[in-house]
């Protein structure tokens, strides 16, 4: 007992949503992995541990970077860079030279004795090394005042020429300033001065000349960008590496040139690229959870993790050397736009760009490409329109053609940096191009098939099923003529209301053709079909409750006539919600005539529903049941129009018929004036023709053949009674066992 309840509890735990989605997941990101992975098992049987199995021969003359070579020149080139100086502030050199004077001249005014003197000039003055210590002492205290301030002129002069030459820290050692106070000292300084003079000097001068570390750096970046790389050739039939020889950089770069994959399988490797593969697996499923909550379902999922999955086992089968402009990206971004929506399409095409790039080593510029392009892509197909197929061929050579022109851009400003191939630009043009145009094409044959799979209806699936050639619609005319009729109004009221407040009027129009279709089980019960085959209401004979159940089950019969016909499931929306949880009111005010208001419930006249749940569907509910009201109502005016439109819209809405439904009071507000506008021009007036119309004939000369015009008249009659005969047959066996 407790085995079978742990087992029991154990099968709840792994049917649960939950369980089941994360169970999804990782099977779809192990399954990319273990594709983008499989790559990596050719190079791993020709290379183990970086040294090669066998001899690889060149199928193409290949052209490489000696990366490293090229590295060490680089190196070289920058350390040979001379430091960039900058001159600093000289002024506090200058004022240094002005202290000076004023202490000497200072020291020569005290009363101190001479010793004194002297050793207060040996601390202002650093003369140990100097071999005319004496001479310079003995100039600096007896001199007379006016040689001693010529002395001082003469230096400040001649450090100005210093500074103007400039002080490195090089020069900033005693022989080498010694040689640079001499070679810039002013021209008439006498020779017992040239000693004084340069000792003055030597205690001020400093280096003025500093070292600007940014445009130095910015100097040797410079040197190194003129180093052109050292190009290593690999002629056709040549062997890149030897069985047994050392895969090197060098060698690597030319296996990956020539086409292979040079990433050794191991699982550091592996783990690396299901981490990626699953973060943008959880980025594109987060995003669809905060923006775009109605592609959650799994059959929005499962298409695009084939698209994605499919996507990256052509990149893996595609042939060695062969150019990555050729993946289905465009038809990514075609299929993704049509069958999610083109935002999404944006977002996917992004995300497998990204781990198409890191996982198969595609350049960075593949990446650029057609990540500009699914940004075109977006906004062009978000403009298409679908009545026409060839439209999206159009939408194929727009990419086609957007992919060239980013190319060339992209190309053209390599080829300033270094030497690009116009033979490889051309090609990579046409890959692209064409690659644009085949994808549409392939897309819009593949569309049919995707959506039997995925049970996604697109825009061109709802205008197929919009043309009224389609064997229910046919049926409808042909069975239920009145019905046939008011769907087709219902749907030019859906279609208008629909565009006028940006839902998707295709939908709407094409879910109104369908919307009672259940009706083909009893045609014969519903009013609009009564007249067409001159019968009497059969709802005389019925009591209200039993009515009430033939009308509210179109609904449901209709649900199970499209599945049947194989409708997609969007259509049993429209079929399901177009009378909401309303009630049939004619039957409800009946029954309570009949039986009292005491008796009897709204809960027993209501239809089942559900209550539409979006915009086109809940547009249908107010078209449908005003575009009854309006027909019922010969001949009414605008204003009776305007206030029967504004009466069903606030019923509806004091009803919480549209409670689940995201249309705004302004989306009703315009909605009200669309559904006025058409039906007024429904209602508009004829000239009355006259009544003698054998006479106008005459008039006119016409000659008519009256025995063609009678046999083509009792035709007539005649198919009309074989089809009401027919129509009451029907009735007799399939309605009255039911009643």
């Amino acid at each position: 007992m407790v085995k079978s309840e742990y087992l029991e509890k154990m099968r709840e735990f792994f049917a649960s949503s939950k369980v089941l989605k994360t169970v999804y997941l990782i099977v779809f990101t192990v399954l990319v992995t273990a594709i983008i992975a499989s790559q990596n098992f050719f190079f791993q049987s020709i290379v183990d541990n970086g040294i090669s199995q066998r001899d690889i021969i060149a199928q193409k003359t290949l052209t490489v970077e000696d990366v490293k070579r090229t590295e060490q020149h680089k190196r070289e080139v920058a350390q040979k860079v001379e430091p960039i100086l900058v001159p600093a502030e000289d002024d506090f050199i200058k004022s240094n030279l002005d202290t000076i004077q004023n202490s000497v001249f200072q020291i020569r005014k005290k009363n101190s004795t001479k010793t004194e003197k002297i050793n207060e000039l040996n601390i202002l003055f650093d003369l140990s090394d100097n071999p005319k210590k004496n001479f310079i002492i003995d100039f600096l205290l007896n001199v007379d005042e006016p040689s001693l301030k010529e002395a001082f002129d003469k230096a400040s002069l001649s450090l100005v020429n210093i500074l103007h030459v400039g002080i490195t820290e090089n020069d900033y050692e005693k022989d080498n300033i010694k040689t640079l106070i001499q070679n810039n000292l002013v021209s008439n300084v006498s020779k017992r001065q040239v000693s004084v003079i340069t000792a003055m000097l030597e205690q001020v001068i400093v280096p003025n000349l500093v070292v600007d570390e940014a445009a130095t750096e910015i100097a040797k970046m410079n040197a190194q960008e003129s180093v052109k790389p050292y190009k290593v050739t690999f002629q056709k039939g040549e062997k890149i590496v030897f069985e047994g020889e050392p895969v090197t950089r060098l060698k690597r770069d030319a296996l990956r040139e020539a086409g292979y994959n040079v990433y050794e399988l191991n699982w550091q490797g592996i783990l690396s690229i299901y981490i990626l593969v699953l973060l943008v697996t959880l980025i594109f499923i987060a995003y669809l959870k905060v923006f775009e909550k109605d592609f959650l379902e799994p059959r929005y999922l499962s298409l695009a993790a084939m698209v994605a999955a499919v996507t990256c086992l052509i990149a893996v089968v595609l042939p060695t050397g062969f150019s990555p402009y050729v993946l289905p990206i465009p038809g990514v971004i075609i299929i993704s736009a049509i069958f999610l929506s083109p935002r999404i399409s944006f977002l996917l095409s992004s995300l497998l760009l990204v781990v198409l790039t890191v996982g198969m080593q595609y350049d960075a510029q593949f990446m650029i490409i057609f990540v500009i392009l699914s940004l075109i892509g977006m906004i062009t197909i978000s403009r298409i329109r679908y009545t026409r197929r060839f439209d999206l061929i159009k939408v194929g050579f727009n990419l086609g053609i957007a992919g060239v022109l980013i190319m060339l851009s992209l190309y053209f400003i390599d080829k300033c940096l270094i030497d690009v191939s116009n033979y490889l630009i051309l090609k990579n043009c046409i890959y692209i191009f064409a690659n644009g145009i085949l994808s549409s094409i392939v897309v819009l044959g593949a569309s049919p098939l995707l959506e039997g799979t995925f049970h996604i209806i697109t825009p061109y699936g709802l205008a197929e099923l919009g043309d009224h050639n389609q064997p229910l619609l046919k049926r409808l005319q042909m069975e239920a003529p009145g019905t046939y009729h008011h769907s087709l109004m219902v749907s030019t009221l859906c279609e208008a209301a629909a565009e006028a407040i940006g839902a998707n009027p295709i939908l709407a129009r094409v879910g109104a053709f369908y919307h009672d279709i259940g009706k083909l089980k009893r045609p014969l019960f519903f009013v609009e079909n009564q007249s067409y085959f001159s019968i009497e209401n059969p709802h005389n004979k019925l009591n209200p409750r039993l009515s009430k159940m033939v009308i509210t089950a179109h609904p449901k019969d209709g649900v199970e006539i499209a599945k049947k016909e194989g409708l997609p499931s969007i259509i049993n929306d429209f079929i399901l919600q177009h009378h909401g949880e309303g009630i049939a009111k004619y039957f409800y005010n009946q029954a309570v005539l009949e039986e009292g208001a005491d008796n009897v419930k709204e809960e027993q006249f209501r239809y089942t529903g559900p209550k539409p749940n979006r915009k086109e569907t809940a547009i249908l509910m107010l078209a449908d049941a005003v575009e009854s009201a309006v027909r019922a109502m010969k001949g009414a005016s605008s204003e009776e129009i305007e206030n029967i439109i504004d009466k069903i819209i606030v019923e509806r809405l004091n009803d919480g018929q549209l409670a689940d439904s995201p249309l705004t009071l302004k989306d009703l507000k315009v909605i009200a004036m669309t559904f006025s506008r058409i039906l007024r021009g429904m209602q508009h007036n004829r000239i009355k023709y006259q009544e003698n119309i054998a006479e106008e004939f005459a008039k006119s000369k016409i000659e008519m053949p009256n025995k063609i015009l009678d046999e083509d008249f009792e035709k007539k009659i005649k198919e009309l009674e074989e089809t009401k005969t027919k129509s009451n047959t029907e009735w007799n066996d399939n309605n009255k066992k039911e009643l």
